[in-house]
């Protein structure tokens, strides 16, 4: 049996074909699904009642079931999702005033071992599907028209503007079903996002990042974090396979078929580690051929990180010696930290296979 949010249109065009529907009854599927949020064969009424039999025996509408749901006090939302063999996921909604932003996880645990991040040192189980990734935005767009301050719209209005692959997991060790997801979050008939208001964020990985760039450019966001390699392959150890000078060299060639004329730099503040002037001053050289804009991240501790935010007065010296050499530079603020949401805190449910937290215990 076919889950439905497993197919783009096209997909689901070719496999109605064995029924005798014709490509409108896709569209029209797909209408129910996404814009109504329904997943029962049976209430979509403009299909023939014996199409809809043929869907009940040989198709579904599954999504993961929700495991904790939790509201923030600034009304960020978190869920935990459970994927199944004692895995679960998180995903992220953040309110702001002029969009809503979903940060979605696209693996159980995350390949790569960036010492700062909590999900990092959870270990890492599996990728997740392309419908496992699409259903996260599909709970939680009919989750959220659930609250009491969302109940008014219209199934037209948008109450999620924004995606970004910012959740569990890097995205393009993932990159089959990240980027069908993805596809299917462009497409008119499904969710119709802009390629500007879908971001996915990597550590680096060079090759993809090039692949990406043609197959499905979206908006780029790079986890950077030093300004220097001796400094990146310590806390991002994915920098020893992709330099920081072939990283950049993607960056710049990534542009050109990007939906945006910049990369986003992601950079959370160590204390004592990578928040000197003197590292701000690196940064600046490092990125100056780079078309680009900066997100500094406070730190946001978890047990055993062994690390400690940057205090404010370090972050705005830092931001001030970007911003007076013409890099746009903001401050990330810190969303939904009473619920463990906030940037690097997502942890999820991991059954590790790669014994990383078994050797983590041991250091």
């Amino acid at each position: 049996m076919i889950n439905i949010l497993e197919l783009n249109t096209k997909e689901l065009t070719k496999f109605i074909e064995k029924f005798g529907a014709k490509p409108y009854s896709a569209r029209q599927i797909l209408k129910w699904v996404y814009k109504f949020g329904q997943n029962d064969f049976n209430l979509m009424t403009d299909l023939a009642k014996s199409f809809r039999e043929n869907l009940n025996h040989s198709a579904k509408v599954e999504v993961p079931t929700i495991q904790l749901d939790h509201l923030s006090f600034d009304g960020t939302r978190k869920w935990l999702f459970d994927v199944g063999t004692q895995n679960g996921i998180e995903t992220v909604f953040i309110p702001e005033e002029n969009r809503g932003t979903l940060c979605i996880s696209s693996q159980v645990g995350c390949a790569l071992e960036c010492t700062f991040c909590s999900t990092g040192r959870q270990g890492f189980n599996r990728n997740l599907t392309s419908a496992e990734i699409i259903g996260q935005l599909w709970l939680a767009n009919n989750k959220l028209r659930e609250q009491e301050n969302y109940k008014s719209l219209k199934n037209d209005e948008r109450i999620i503007t924004n995606v970004v692959m910012m959740g569990m997991g890097e995205p393009l060790t993932n990159y089959k079903h990240v980027v069908h997801a993805l596809e299917m979050m462009l497409d008119d008939t499904v969710y119709g996002l802009s390629r500007r208001k879908v971001t996915l964020s990597t550590s680096g990985l060079v090759p993809a990042i090039d692949k990406l760039s043609l197959d499905c450019p979206v908006s780029l966001a790079i986890s950077l974090h030093a300004p220097n390699d001796q400094l990146r392959n310590e806390i991002v150890p994915v920098n020893k396979k992709y330099p920081l000078d072939k990283l950049m060299a993607s960056c710049s060639r990534y542009i050109e078929r990007a939906p945006r004329d910049f990369v986003t730099f992601e950079y959370v503040m160590l204390e004592g580690i990578n928040d000197s002037d003197e590292q701000a001053k690196e940064l600046i050289k490092l990125i100056k051929d780079v078309p680009s804009k900066i997100n500094l991240i406070p730190f946001n501790p978890f047990p055993k990180s062994g690390y400690k935010c940057s205090k404010k007065v370090v972050i705005k010296s830092f931001q001030k010696i970007l911003m007076d050499a013409g890099i746009i530079t903001t401050i990330r603020k810190t969303r939904g930290d009473d619920i463990d949401a906030a940037c690097g805190q997502l942890v999820g449910q991991v059954k590790d296979k790669t014994k990383r937290t078994q050797r983590l215990q041991l250091v």
